[in-house]
């Protein structure tokens, strides 16, 4: 009898690990099988997190262009008008310069409008050293053979550059920005107050999508060179 207890005392104390064991491996189970819950939920949060960061940005995106062009269709035809009266004044209107650069860029030719604008902000260069360096930037840049923007200039012109770079001044280019300014005024200038960009500011319509046509090189600055203009040059 004794026997029949002590046997029936270790199954009962077996089973009682068992059970502790199970619970225990089970507890585990699912102790794991929370944390993976957990990351996967992290994972969307994550995921959810980066898609609503995307459709921001692309909100943003979007709402910066639609902004930009309701500056451009912001412009009044009467201060589009007063444009036609000089190309001085085109250039001397932030809009205007805009507009002028967005009509350059339709005919290949807005490495002028470039060359302008760099020649005008190296002539307020004052440190010595941004002179040396704005100065090479601007020859192989616009000036030199083969440059990437090469500007439609007359030998002369180049060869005086040329051997100035090495000591330049605030006034190394201002003969080539000259060149350049009356092909514009004679050529560009002409062709963009008949062109549909300027045409829907001075009637109030909004911008479209502009055509991209391959420039002409007809016009050189050889056929200008007797060409005197009237406008003070920034010199």
């Amino acid at each position: 009898m004794e026997m029949s207890l002590v046997l029936f005392s270790q199954l009962r104390m077996g089973e009682s690990k068992e059970k502790t064991f199970f619970k225990l491996v089970h507890g585990l189970g699912k102790e794991e099988a929370s944390k993976e819950a957990k990351i996967r939920a992290k994972e969307k949060r994550n995921r959810l997190s980066l898609l609503v960061q995307k459709l921001e940005f692309h909100e943003e995106t979007h709402a910066s262009r639609s902004g930009n062009l309701a500056k451009e269709t912001r412009i009044s035809p009467e201060e589009a008008m007063i444009w036609s009266e000089s190309f001085e004044k085109l250039l001397c209107h932030k809009d205007g310069l805009k507009a002028f650069t967005r009509f350059l860029k339709t005919e290949f030719s807005e490495e002028n409008i470039e060359f302008w604008i760099a020649c005008e902000d190296f002539k307020k260069c004052e440190d010595p050293q941004k002179i040396i360096l704005k100065a090479k930037a601007i020859y192989e840049r616009f000036i030199q053979t083969d440059a990437p923007q090469e500007v439609n200039l007359d030998f002369h012109t180049k060869e005086v550059i040329a051997k100035s770079i090495t000591q330049p001044t605030r006034n190394s280019f201002d003969a080539a920005q000259s060149r350049v300014y009356q092909l514009m005024e004679q050529d560009s200038y002409t062709r963009f107050l008949k062109s549909d960009i300027y045409l829907d500011l001075i009637e109030g319509r909004p911008p479209r999508p502009t055509n991209l046509r391959r420039r002409s090189r007809s016009f050189t600055y050889n056929e200008f060179q007797d060409v005197k203009s009237d406008v003070a040059i920034w010199l």
